[in-house]
């Protein structure tokens, strides 16, 4: 079987707005500067979408050098990363891994703007994957979370309102797949790339968050409860781990190399 690449979606400041793109390296983490900063508050806890909705309005950018970040009725924050700061013992969920704060201005921006002491922090070390002997930088558990654009199309015809992409955050949309087909793959290749898909994704409170208002409401929790509960939790899309590294562009072709 065969399909199509058809997005790629970075997301520089985890819980913030995604970041498209035509191209980009695939690195053991997962695509390069995926997650690689992140809020925190008291006791190192990171903060998200699932806290504060309006995180979602956050538009971040990241060149590997600067950090910028826009957000409505704000000045853009523009943050040069830090790499000599001080390391901070933060947490993901259950898992503890360590953070470089970035500084008093970048937490001062975020904190006013939030309206919550919050520090800005950038990975560093290691943080393995509980499954798939993988690594991430702040994604919740996995380097990729890949896609159908398939399942988006079932899911949106037994929807009142159909929903955009970007409401799953997904950082890998193929096309060709068929609805669902993620769940019966193990090994996909993409372009020059190779992953394997370990986890079905159990999705959370920030699919009900709109990403462009930041308001909230039922879907599509209620209606993906019907019939994909699985294991204890509502599952769309499919968390991978890099086997072969390389670029991936849009429009690469998509290979299944191994079925479930």
């Amino acid at each position: 079987m065969t399909g199509t690449l058809t997005e790629l979606n970075a997301y520089p400041l985890k819980s913030g707005g995604g970041t498209a793109l035509r191209s980009a390296e695939l690195t053991p983490r997962g695509l390069r500067f995926d997650r690689e900063f992140m809020l925190v508050g008291i006791g190192g806890r990171f903060l998200s979408q699932r806290e504060f909705a309006q995180m979602a309005l956050l538009r971040p950018s990241y060149d590997g050098e600067l950090l910028t970040v826009g957000a409505p009725r704000a000045t853009p924050l523009v943050h040069k990363a830090v790499d000599g700061g001080e390391v901070m013992e933060v947490r993901v969920h259950r898992t503890d891994c360590q953070g470089i704060d970035q500084g008093d201005e970048a937490a001062t921006w975020f904190s006013e703007l939030l309206g919550t002491d919050c520090r800005l922090v950038r990975f560093t070390g290691h943080r393995a994957t509980s499954r798939g002997g993988g690594e991430v930088m702040f994604a919740d558990g996995y380097p990729l979370l890949v896609l159908s654009a398939e399942s988006l199309a079932d899911l949106n015809a037994r929807l009142d309102d159909p929903l955009p992409m970007n409401r799953f955050r997904p950082s890998v949309v193929i096309e060709g797949l068929g609805p669902y087909g993620e769940d019966d793959v193990r090994v996909l290749r993409i372009g020059e790339a190779v992953v394997e898909m370990v986890k079905p994704c159990a999705r959370c409170l920030i699919t009900t968050t709109d990403q462009e208002t930041a308001e909230r409401g039922r879907e599509p929790l209620r209606t993906l409860a019907a019939y994909r509960t699985r294991d204890r939790g509502i599952q769309f899309g499919h968390n991978a781990v890099p086997r072969v590294l390389g670029t991936l562009t849009v429009g690469d072709e998509v290979e299944v190399l191994e079925a479930r």
